[in-house]
């Protein structure tokens, strides 16, 4: 660099030979940069070098000391990085890093910077003096709270380590562990996990608080308060639950994940259930979930879903196509795993190759190679969709795109011949588009990669049994979305609430869906970089059924109510 720099110099007529041997000379005595060198022996400015270096690489220059810069974007790089390659991240938008540095050639340092952080880096010059006083300004304050974090946590460390010794701590394990044996604990833990299952619960929450102890069932969506055991059992109850998860009972400050499988008879039929345990130390003592992922909720039938008759029609074409992208979006908890799984098992015959990356798996499929993330080792969903490539695949699975990298290979497999479903976190199908463009990935590649998005919500079904007929004046259903025509005629129902749902009302939950087919003038509104709202206009014009739409449809059938469709859905 120093010779390429001392070249550009002469060549520009702003130091002459000698200035420029004067200058290495110093260089080599004194060490750093020979720009550094030049600005301190008073031969050029700082700003000459940077005006040089912008012109010579076509790289856009900054005044460090004109720019503030976001602590967020100063933590996506390490302060010992930052001194290593003198650089300094400036900006982030999208999938972008605009950083700056002195030597804009540095290649090594741009990689090991996109490698580390998963961004696309855009370099931009900086004189090497600013940079150093940006990182000591930037660098500084953050330096000083982690020391303080630091010396935190020895503080801590000496105070366990004088209160308590191993040998106590080990017994006390030792008599947690004979306290979970105990006929009530085991009992209590039995019927938590068995009554939930009779209860069509979806997740059981364990919590400890101050002078509490609760348990609650997630039923159709909704939490409910079942039971509040003795106080003097909530460190048995969750040790209980950690050695049937195989978790580590004596680690009680960091989060832990496992999995229970257990063998029960339910209404004299033999029942093999499974529970997704994580446990996450709160205040008051460890707090404990448990997704109960029971196979026989599972619907593989594609048309008991809830999809309209027209959407469903779409839905199929798109995952029977040889190749392309089909996305399932919504927030979590919307059954999105349920219509991947649902996809799957549609397409799943003697001849395919279907490979899963999963995190976590929640279902085995036969005839489907299912694998399970493990970041902590570094089999992340980049890297499992990198390997698939190499695995002869017909159709892949990604559990979720969460970043560029996975979303790039997933695309890039999509225009290879491979049919590629995976989820995202959107709010309806059209602003899909969008987010999948905020990543990074370009507009050509997006419009010719992806076949289909389906947006989806779960709302709860009305119980058969307590089901009556409600009255609702017509304005409000002209709000809600229906025309004014329509309103008058329409029958509308509720439960009224009986032992079959629990006094609820309703009893089991169907899918709203918004299916949107990316046709030749999506794609051209794709190319021309149109708005979500307009690729929504678009959309319904060529006959998508929105989600309030859908459910306006599961109100007209009388399965949900007019409650169940306003917290779901917006006009």
């Amino acid at each position: 660099m120093a010779v390429k720099l001392g070249e550009m110099l002469l060549k520009a007529g702003l130091v002459t030979q000698a200035q420029l041997q004067e200058a290495l000379e110093a260089q080599k005595k004194n060490g750093g940069r020979l720009g550094l060198n030049l600005v301190k022996l008073g031969i050029v400015r700082e700003d000459d070098i940077t005006q040089l270096l912008s012109e010579q690489y076509g790289v856009p220059f900054i005044n460090l000391r004109h720019f503030e810069i976001d602590q967020a974007v100063i933590k996506l790089i390490p302060c010992e990085v930052a001194q290593k390659y003198l650089v300094i991240p400036v900006n982030r938008t999208g999938a972008t890093l605009t950083i700056a540095m002195a030597d804009p050639t540095n290649v090594f340092a741009m990689d090991d910077i996109k490698f580390m952080t998963g961004y696309n880096v855009e370099p931009v010059v900086a004189s090497e003096v600013a940079l150093r006083e940006a990182i000591d300004q930037y660098y500084g304050s953050t330096h000083a709270l982690e020391l303080k974090k630091v010396m935190d946590e020895m503080a801590e460390q000496e105070t366990e380590a004088l209160e308590v010794l191993e040998e106590e701590e080990e017994l006390d394990v030792h008599k947690l562990e004979a306290a979970t044996e105990d006929a009530p604990v085991v009992k209590l833990v039995n019927i938590v996990l068995t009554d939930s299952i009779k209860k069509t619960a979806s997740d059981i929450h364990i919590e400890p608080y101050e002078k509490d102890f609760r348990v609650r069932y997630r039923i159709d969506g909704v939490l409910y308060e079942i039971m509040h055991p003795p106080m003097k059992l909530r460190d048995a109850i969750i040790s209980r639950l950690k050695i049937m998860a195989k978790l580590d009972i004596s680690e009680k400050r960091l989060p832990q994940d496992g999995r229970i499988k257990i063998k029960m008879k339910l209404q004299g039929k033999n029942k093999e259930m499974d529970y997704r345990v994580s446990v996450l130390p709160t205040l008051f003592g460890e707090k404990i979930v448990l997704r109960l992922l029971d196979k026989d909720n599972l619907v593989l039938d594609m048309t008991r879903l809830g999809f309209e008759s027209e959407s469903l029609l779409k839905f199929e074409k798109a995952i029977l196509k040889p190749y392309g992208m089909v996305l399932v979006t919504g927030p979590t908890g919307s059954g999105k795993t349920n219509t991947l799984y649902s996809s799957i098992h549609r397409v799943n015959t003697p001849e395919t190759n279907i490979l899963t990356a999963e995190d976590p798996v929640e279902f085995n499929l036969h005839g489907i190679n299912q694998v399970q993330m493990k970041e902590q080792i570094g089999l992340n969903f980049a890297t499992a969709l990198r390997a698939f490539l190499r695995q002869d695949p017909n159709i892949i699975l990604v559990g979720e795109i969460r970043d560029f990298e996975t979303a790039e290979i997933a695309v890039k497999a999509a225009l290879t011949g491979h049919l590629v479903l995976s989820t995202l976190h959107t709010n309806d199908a059209p602003s899909t588009i969008n987010r999948l463009l905020n990543m990074g990935i370009e507009p050509f590649l997006v419009s010719t990669s992806v076949n289909l998005i389906c947006a989806q919500r779960l709302v709860r079904r009305i119980c058969k049994e307590c089901r009556e007929e409600v009255q609702l004046p017509s304005h409000a259903l002209v709000d809600v979305g229906f025309n004014a025509e329509e309103a008058p005629r329409l029958k509308l129902f509720k439960g009224r609430g009986c032992t079959n749902c629990n006094n609820t009302g309703y009893r089991g939950r169907l899918g709203l869906f918004e299916v949107m087919e990316v046709s030749d003038e999506i794609r051209e509104l794709i190319l021309s970089g149109a708005s979500a709202i307009e690729l929504k206009r678009k959309a319904i014009e060529e006959g998508m059924i929105s989600l309030r739409a859908s459910g306006l449809q599961k109100l007209r059938e009388g399965v949900t109510t007019v409650e169940e469709v306003l917290r779901e859905t917006v006009l």
